[in-house]
């Protein structure tokens, strides 16, 4: 694997190495703390944290949904999507409410002013792309890859539970 860092090494990683810079496990934390750091800017521009702009995505998508579907969605537990709701919540983003069909279930539904940052919040994957120089096909391509990934390793922690 090549991971763009000179480690000066010229092997592949071997199977049993424990250098950190042959971990892919730490390759995959690196670009998300990275890639999460470039959202910053984009999203305080829009007055989001990361996950809750996640939270968003996920509802302009969808609308109305539980918070269990969302936090599956999310692949989030509920404990962490709670405090998320509850900020955009009390930024007047969204809504909360006991489903009358289920009392056990709580729907969260955007409110206008959540449907209303949707318009700009547009331009925030196009300035993503801009700002890091990746091309629309290595996203397509990343994106494809990781997804693969997250399969295969969702597999694997539940065989090994």
């Amino acid at each position: 694997m090549n991971s763009g860092r000179d480690t000066g090494r010229k092997d592949a990683e071997p199977a049993g190495s424990l250098l950190l810079d042959d971990q892919l496990c730490f390759a995959l934390y690196a670009a998300a703390r990275a890639v999460t750091a470039a959202y910053r800017p984009l999203l305080e521009d829009l007055g989001l944290t990361y996950p809750q702009y996640l939270v968003l995505l996920v509802l302009w998508e969808r609308g109305e949904t539980t918070v269990k579907a969302l936090a599956a969605a999310l692949h989030l537990d509920y404990g962490t999507v709670s405090p998320l709701l509850k900020r955009l919540e009390s930024a007047g983003l969204v809504r909360r409410e006991r489903s009358a069909r289920d009392e056990r279930s709580v729907l969260v539904a955007l409110t206008g002013r959540g449907e209303l940052l949707r318009e700009r919040a547009t331009e925030v994957p196009q300035a993503l792309l801009t700002a890091t120089g990746v091309s629309g096909a290595e996203v397509a391509r990343l994106r494809e890859e990781l997804w693969r990934l997250t399969e295969r390793a969702e597999g694997a922690a539940a065989r090994g539970r």
